[in-house]
Protein backbone atom coordinates (compact mmCIF):
# COMPACT_ATOMS: atom_id res chain seq x y z
CA UNK A 1 0.00 0.00 0.00
CA UNK A 2 1.17 3.67 -0.85
CA UNK A 3 2.30 5.64 1.64
CA UNK A 4 1.87 9.97 2.42
CA UNK A 5 5.67 10.14 1.55
CA UNK A 6 5.05 7.71 -1.98
CA UNK A 7 2.62 9.83 -2.87
CA UNK A 8 4.58 13.31 -2.08
CA UNK A 9 7.06 12.02 -4.22
CA UNK A 10 4.50 11.16 -7.33
CA UNK A 11 3.84 14.56 -7.00
CA UNK A 12 7.21 15.50 -7.00
CA UNK A 13 8.21 13.32 -10.23
CA UNK A 14 5.32 14.52 -11.87
CA UNK A 15 6.41 18.00 -11.22
CA UNK A 16 10.07 16.96 -12.40
CA UNK A 17 11.31 18.48 -15.78
CA UNK A 18 11.45 15.18 -17.04
CA UNK A 19 7.97 14.74 -15.64
CA UNK A 20 4.39 15.45 -16.44
CA UNK A 21 4.04 18.39 -19.38
CA UNK A 22 0.55 19.37 -17.81
CA UNK A 23 1.13 18.40 -14.07
CA UNK A 24 4.44 20.90 -14.72
CA UNK A 25 2.79 24.13 -16.20
CA UNK A 26 -0.03 24.07 -13.19
CA UNK A 27 0.53 26.95 -10.55
CA UNK A 28 -1.80 28.04 -7.77
CA UNK A 29 -3.65 30.11 -10.20
CA UNK A 30 -4.44 27.54 -12.91
CA UNK A 31 -5.41 25.11 -10.06
CA UNK A 32 -7.83 27.73 -8.46
CA UNK A 33 -11.12 26.38 -10.04
CA UNK A 34 -9.64 22.50 -9.83
CA UNK A 35 -10.01 22.75 -6.09
CA UNK A 36 -13.24 24.61 -6.00
CA UNK A 37 -14.52 21.54 -7.84
CA UNK A 38 -12.96 18.93 -6.21
CA UNK A 39 -14.81 20.08 -2.66
CA UNK A 40 -17.92 20.09 -4.06
CA UNK A 41 -17.21 16.89 -5.51
CA UNK A 42 -16.53 15.71 -1.79
CA UNK A 43 -19.64 17.46 -0.89
CA UNK A 44 -21.30 14.81 -3.11
CA UNK A 45 -19.50 12.35 -2.12
CA UNK A 46 -21.01 12.74 1.83
CA UNK A 47 -24.39 13.04 0.75
CA UNK A 48 -24.11 10.15 -0.91
CA UNK A 49 -22.90 8.40 1.35
CA UNK A 50 -25.52 9.73 3.87
CA UNK A 51 -28.27 8.21 1.69
CA UNK A 52 -26.71 4.70 0.68
CA UNK A 53 -23.81 4.28 3.26
CA UNK A 54 -21.28 3.72 0.27
CA UNK A 55 -18.00 4.88 0.81
CA UNK A 56 -16.20 4.70 -2.40
CA UNK A 57 -17.06 7.80 -3.88
CA UNK A 58 -16.32 9.73 -0.97
CA UNK A 59 -12.82 7.89 -0.16
CA UNK A 60 -11.91 8.66 -3.66
CA UNK A 61 -13.13 12.49 -3.87
CA UNK A 62 -11.38 13.13 -0.76
CA UNK A 63 -8.30 11.58 -2.52
CA UNK A 64 -8.45 14.35 -5.27
CA UNK A 65 -8.50 16.94 -2.34
CA UNK A 66 -5.89 15.77 -1.07
CA UNK A 67 -4.01 15.45 -4.64
CA UNK A 68 -4.73 19.45 -4.97
CA UNK A 69 -3.18 19.91 -1.46
CA UNK A 70 -0.26 18.51 -2.18
CA UNK A 71 0.16 19.76 -5.94
CA UNK A 72 0.11 23.42 -4.06
CA UNK A 73 2.60 22.25 -1.63
CA UNK A 74 4.56 20.89 -4.29
CA UNK A 75 4.65 24.11 -6.21
CA UNK A 76 5.18 26.31 -3.06
CA UNK A 77 7.86 24.50 -2.06
CA UNK A 78 9.11 24.45 -5.57
CA UNK A 79 8.94 28.68 -5.38
CA UNK A 80 10.57 28.44 -1.90
CA UNK A 81 7.83 29.80 0.18
CA UNK A 82 6.42 27.05 1.64
CA UNK A 83 5.97 22.73 2.03
CA UNK A 84 3.72 20.17 2.64
CA UNK A 85 5.27 19.91 5.95
CA UNK A 86 4.61 23.75 6.53
CA UNK A 87 1.26 22.95 6.10
CA UNK A 88 0.61 20.05 8.18
CA UNK A 89 2.70 22.27 11.01
CA UNK A 90 0.67 25.01 10.74
CA UNK A 91 -3.10 23.39 11.00
CA UNK A 92 -1.49 21.56 13.93
CA UNK A 93 -0.29 24.47 16.02
CA UNK A 94 -4.01 25.97 14.63
CA UNK A 95 -5.91 22.98 16.60
CA UNK A 96 -4.70 22.88 19.69
CA UNK A 97 -4.16 26.57 20.25
CA UNK A 98 -8.16 26.88 19.19
CA UNK A 99 -8.81 23.58 21.95
CA UNK A 100 -7.52 25.01 24.76
CA UNK A 101 -10.11 23.24 26.50
CA UNK A 102 -8.68 19.62 25.61
CA UNK A 103 -4.90 20.77 25.51
CA UNK A 104 -4.92 23.57 27.84
CA UNK A 105 -6.13 24.51 31.12
CA UNK A 106 -9.63 25.93 29.91
CA UNK A 107 -12.92 24.48 29.97
CA UNK A 108 -15.58 24.03 27.84
CA UNK A 109 -18.77 21.45 28.67
CA UNK A 110 -20.60 22.16 25.72
CA UNK A 111 -20.51 22.55 21.41
CA UNK A 112 -21.70 26.14 22.09
CA UNK A 113 -19.04 26.99 24.54
CA UNK A 114 -16.46 25.29 22.30
CA UNK A 115 -17.29 27.37 19.03
CA UNK A 116 -18.00 30.46 21.34
CA UNK A 117 -13.74 30.33 22.22
CA UNK A 118 -12.94 29.00 18.55
CA UNK A 119 -14.45 32.60 17.25
CA UNK A 120 -12.48 34.40 20.34
CA UNK A 121 -9.27 32.78 19.24
CA UNK A 122 -9.88 33.54 15.74
CA UNK A 123 -10.27 37.07 16.35
CA UNK A 124 -7.16 37.14 18.34
CA UNK A 125 -5.41 35.92 15.45
CA UNK A 126 -6.20 37.14 12.52
CA UNK A 127 -6.28 40.97 14.82
CA UNK A 128 -9.89 41.74 13.54
CA UNK A 129 -10.42 44.75 16.42
CA UNK A 130 -14.01 45.32 14.74
CA UNK A 131 -17.52 43.61 13.52
CA UNK A 132 -16.16 45.51 9.91
CA UNK A 133 -12.74 43.71 10.30
CA UNK A 134 -14.59 40.35 10.44
CA UNK A 135 -17.10 40.76 7.76
CA UNK A 136 -14.40 40.99 5.21
CA UNK A 137 -12.50 38.23 6.00
CA UNK A 138 -15.48 35.71 5.27
CA UNK A 139 -13.92 34.28 2.07
CA UNK A 140 -15.28 36.62 -0.71
CA UNK A 141 -15.34 33.52 -2.76
CA UNK A 142 -17.93 31.35 -0.58
CA UNK A 143 -21.06 30.50 -2.70
CA UNK A 144 -23.12 33.10 -2.57
CA UNK A 145 -25.80 31.78 -0.07
CA UNK A 146 -23.38 30.78 2.34
CA UNK A 147 -21.40 33.86 2.35
CA UNK A 148 -24.39 35.90 2.79
CA UNK A 149 -25.89 33.46 6.04
CA UNK A 150 -21.97 33.65 7.49
CA UNK A 151 -22.09 37.65 7.44
CA UNK A 152 -25.25 37.96 8.63
CA UNK A 153 -25.02 35.57 11.68
CA UNK A 154 -21.77 37.71 12.60
CA UNK A 155 -23.75 40.92 12.68
CA UNK A 156 -26.60 39.61 14.54
CA UNK A 157 -23.52 38.43 16.79
CA UNK A 158 -22.73 41.79 17.47
CA UNK A 159 -26.62 42.94 18.01
CA UNK A 160 -27.20 44.03 14.60
CA UNK A 161 -30.15 41.93 13.69
CA UNK A 162 -34.13 41.40 13.26
CA UNK A 163 -36.00 40.77 16.35
CA UNK A 164 -38.37 38.67 15.12
CA UNK A 165 -40.21 36.76 12.09
CA UNK A 166 -42.44 39.78 11.28
CA UNK A 167 -39.65 42.48 10.64
CA UNK A 168 -37.84 40.27 8.25
CA UNK A 169 -40.63 39.15 6.24
CA UNK A 170 -41.75 42.75 6.34
CA UNK A 171 -38.25 43.12 4.73
CA UNK A 172 -38.48 40.37 2.39
CA UNK A 173 -41.41 41.82 1.30
CA UNK A 174 -40.33 45.57 0.71
CA UNK A 175 -37.04 44.16 -1.19
CA UNK A 176 -39.56 42.42 -3.79
CA UNK A 177 -41.73 45.47 -4.22
CA UNK A 178 -38.18 47.48 -4.94
CA UNK A 179 -37.01 45.05 -7.13
CA UNK A 180 -40.37 45.05 -9.33
CA UNK A 181 -40.01 48.95 -9.21
CA UNK A 182 -36.56 48.72 -10.80
CA UNK A 183 -38.09 46.50 -13.37
CA UNK A 184 -40.63 48.85 -14.51
CA UNK A 185 -37.56 51.25 -14.76
CA UNK A 186 -35.66 49.43 -17.12
CA UNK A 187 -32.57 50.73 -15.06
CA UNK A 188 -30.09 47.27 -15.48
CA UNK A 189 -27.93 47.96 -12.85
CA UNK A 190 -30.95 49.16 -10.53
CA UNK A 191 -32.58 45.71 -11.38
CA UNK A 192 -29.35 43.46 -10.56
CA UNK A 193 -28.70 45.96 -6.86
CA UNK A 194 -32.29 45.66 -6.11
CA UNK A 195 -32.48 41.95 -6.82
CA UNK A 196 -29.78 41.52 -4.95
CA UNK A 197 -31.12 43.26 -1.71
CA UNK A 198 -34.01 40.66 -2.47
CA UNK A 199 -31.76 37.59 -2.42
CA UNK A 200 -30.00 39.04 0.71
CA UNK A 201 -33.35 39.09 2.70
CA UNK A 202 -34.31 35.53 1.28
CA UNK A 203 -30.92 34.62 2.78
CA UNK A 204 -31.83 36.39 6.20
CA UNK A 205 -35.82 35.05 6.56
CA UNK A 206 -33.58 31.07 5.85
CA UNK A 207 -31.87 32.11 9.42
CA UNK A 208 -35.03 32.96 10.89
CA UNK A 209 -36.76 29.75 10.01
CA UNK A 210 -33.87 27.85 10.76
CA UNK A 211 -32.71 26.30 7.16
CA UNK A 212 -29.51 26.52 5.40
CA UNK A 213 -30.09 28.68 2.30
CA UNK A 214 -27.71 26.85 0.26
CA UNK A 215 -29.07 22.99 1.23
CA UNK A 216 -32.87 24.35 0.68
CA UNK A 217 -32.31 25.78 -3.06
CA UNK A 218 -30.40 22.66 -4.00
CA UNK A 219 -33.20 20.45 -3.20
CA UNK A 220 -35.61 23.03 -4.39
CA UNK A 221 -33.61 22.51 -7.86
CA UNK A 222 -33.59 18.56 -7.19
CA UNK A 223 -36.91 18.51 -6.82
CA UNK A 224 -37.46 20.87 -10.11
CA UNK A 225 -35.85 18.78 -12.07
CA UNK A 226 -37.64 15.63 -11.06
CA UNK A 227 -40.79 17.08 -11.64
CA UNK A 228 -39.53 18.20 -14.84
CA UNK A 229 -38.61 14.42 -15.94
CA UNK A 230 -42.33 13.38 -14.86
CA UNK A 231 -43.68 16.45 -16.71
CA UNK A 232 -41.43 15.26 -19.80
CA UNK A 233 -42.37 11.08 -19.13
CA UNK A 234 -46.15 11.64 -19.61
CA UNK A 235 -45.78 14.22 -22.96
CA UNK A 236 -43.60 10.99 -24.19
CA UNK A 237 -46.57 8.97 -23.34
CA UNK A 238 -48.54 11.31 -25.46
CA UNK A 239 -46.05 10.46 -28.59
CA UNK A 240 -45.17 14.38 -28.02
CA UNK A 241 -41.80 15.95 -26.82
CA UNK A 242 -42.45 19.08 -24.12
CA UNK A 243 -40.78 21.08 -26.78
CA UNK A 244 -43.94 20.57 -28.64
CA UNK A 245 -46.53 21.47 -26.09
CA UNK A 246 -48.16 24.56 -25.15
CA UNK A 247 -47.48 26.52 -21.94
CA UNK A 248 -51.25 25.32 -20.69
CA UNK A 249 -50.33 21.65 -21.75
CA UNK A 250 -47.11 21.71 -19.82
CA UNK A 251 -48.67 23.59 -16.62
CA UNK A 252 -51.80 20.50 -16.55
CA UNK A 253 -48.57 17.96 -16.78
CA UNK A 254 -46.52 19.99 -13.98
CA UNK A 255 -49.54 19.78 -11.89
CA UNK A 256 -50.36 16.27 -12.51
CA UNK A 257 -46.45 15.39 -11.59
CA UNK A 258 -46.75 17.39 -8.11
CA UNK A 259 -49.75 15.45 -7.16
Amino acid sequence: MYSFEDFKGIIARLRAPDGCPWDREQTHGSLRDCMIEEAYEVVDGIDRYEKTGSFENLREELGDVLLQVMMHSQIGEEEGIFTIEDVIHEISEKMVRRHPHVFGEAEAKTSSQVLKNWDEIKKQEKGESSVSESLISVARALPANIRAQKVQKKAGKAGFDFQNMEEVLSKVTEELSETMEAWESGDRKQIEEEYGDFLFSAVNLSRFLGVNAENSLTNATDKFISRFKSVEAAASLKGRSVSEMDIDELNELWENAKR
